[in-house]
Order: structure tokens, then sequence, then C-alpha cells
């Protein structure tokens, strides 16, 4: 059948957050390098749509082609193993320790990190003509993202970081869920369907990503913007980074792991027997 129970893709869950762990530093480089340099991608397409279209929606809609696209191929994203890492150790699965979840969750940070940032050195290329002409207008709009998502923030202080927090942490409730949509259909078709679905969700409502910020920040730095990589680090990566981990984990990975999961026997058998 095409739809996994939820008993079952779960316990897929586990098993690829047990991979991960267990995965060589190269092939963690390389998948997470990749995973960060699609993303960012992805996310110049969708702000070149909106800018072209004025309609927001449009990119949101387009958007989630790049995050389908790279768990298609096997990349891994921060936002992703936050959620699938911590599930082998919960399940204690042999050598698997927080110290290897952390591990995974730095080389990871680093190769999404580098992915993105050469797709904004790219991209600011593209956008500026080798940095020799005036920027077009999406190059232009890309600046400001940057302004108004740091020191946008930082005009209302502790608010505005509890404010991105909580970006991020509904961010990860939906971007997590689309890692699980890669789980729950044996079929392309099903698989892309269920990741599409929040993806479209997180973007359109301007949530707060950590590896498609490691884009858009850089790049409007790069393109001029009116803020600091102190201002990037403290009024976005971090909060965001922070906010991610929590909403992942929480919305996310706890709750089917304690209810499709760890549940009896009987309760298991029940369900799958609906399912079928």
């Amino acid at each position: 059948m095409s739809y996994l129970a939820p008993s079952e893709f779960v316990t897929k869950l586990v098993d690829a957050g047990e991979s991960k762990i267990l995965m060589s530093t190269k092939d963690t480089l390389i998948r997470a390098y990749m995973a960060g340099a699609t993303l960012a991608l992805a996310a110049a397409f969708a702000v070149t749509i909106n800018v072209q279209t004025g309609q927001p929606l449009a990119g949101a809609v387009l958007f989630p082609v790049g995050f389908c696209l790279l768990y298609l191929l096997g990349y891994d994203l921060l936002t992703g193993v936050f959620v699938l890492c911590p599930l082998a150790v919960w399940d204690k699965r042999p050598g698997c320790t927080w110290n290897g979840v952390l591990r995974n969750w730095g080389l990871v940070f680093v190769g999404n990190f580098a992915g993105a940032l050469t797709t904004a050195v790219m991209m600011a290329i593209y956008w500026t003509y080798g940095f020799a002409g005036e920027l077009n207008p999406v190059g232009a709009t890309m600046a400001v993202i940057g302004e108004n998502r740091t020191v946008g923030y930082a005009e209302y202080g502790a608010a505005g970081w509890l404010t991105i927090f909580v970006r991020a942490m509904l961010c990860n409730w939906m971007v997590s869920t689309g890692v699980v949509g890669a789980q729950v259909s044996t079929t392309v078709t099903g698989k892309v369907v269920a990741m599409w679905m929040p993806i479209m969700l997180f973007f359109y409502m301007v949530f707060e990503h950590s590896i498609v910020n490691m884009f858009l920040f850089p790049t409007g730095l790069m393109l001029g913007g009116n803020f600091t990589i102190a201002d990037y680090l403290l009024w976005n990566e971090i909060p965001v980074v922070l906010g991610n981990l929590v909403g992942g984990l929480t919305f996310t990975g706890l709750m089917l792991y304690s209810t499709h999961y760890k549940t009896s026997t009987s309760r298991k058998a029940a369900e799958l027997k609906v399912a079928a």
C-alpha cells in the first residue's frame, strides 16, 4: 500500500535518526551542503516570483519544490535532524548517544551554512552582473528583507526576540512535518504531496527558517543591506536556530514518538488493522 500508518512511518523516522547519527563525517557534510544549496536556490526562486508577480501566495505555492527535491535526493537539513536524531537516542538504539546527536547537528549546521552561502554568492553575482551593475528589483528586495528581519526585530527589544523565537518554533513545527511527510508514502507522488502542504504554509506565513535565513541574510549583506553580521546573528540566526529546535522536537518528534511509537502492542495491531 502507498500510505503507511503512523506506527509504521514513525518507526522509519527512528531508523532515519539512527542512520544519521552513525553516518560518516564526509557523507554528513556532503548531504548537508547540498541541502543548504538546494533550499537556498528555492528561496531565491520564490522571492523572484513574489517580486515579479506581486503575489506572495504564488511564491509560497512553488517554494516547496526545493524542499521536495532535496529530501527525494536524501540530503539533510538542520531542521530535519533536530527531530530525527533524538528519536534514536530515546529509543536506545545501539551506538546512538547525545554526543552523537550534537556531532550530527554541528556537522549539518556547517554543511547547510556552506551550501546556502555558496548559493548566496552565486545569486548575488547573478543579480548584479558580477557586482558591476545596479541591483535589479529582486536584488533590491533581498537587501530589504535582511533589514526588516534583523533590526526590525531589534526595535522591539526582548519582545522582538520572543517574536522571532515563536516564529521559528512555528516554522519547524511545519517543516519537520514536511520531513515526516517524506516517510508517509511509498510513492514519489505521495511523498511530494505530503511534503508540499506544510512547507507552503510555513513560507506563506513568513515563519523563520534557519537554513533559508543562511541564504537570505548573507545575500542581503552582499547587496548592501543596512544591517551587520552581529545583527544577523543576534537578531535572527541564534533565536531562529533555538526556536527551530524547540518547535520541531516538541510539536513533531516528541508527540509522534510518544503516541505512535511508545504504545502498546495491542494498540499497534489495531492501528495497522484500521489502516489496512
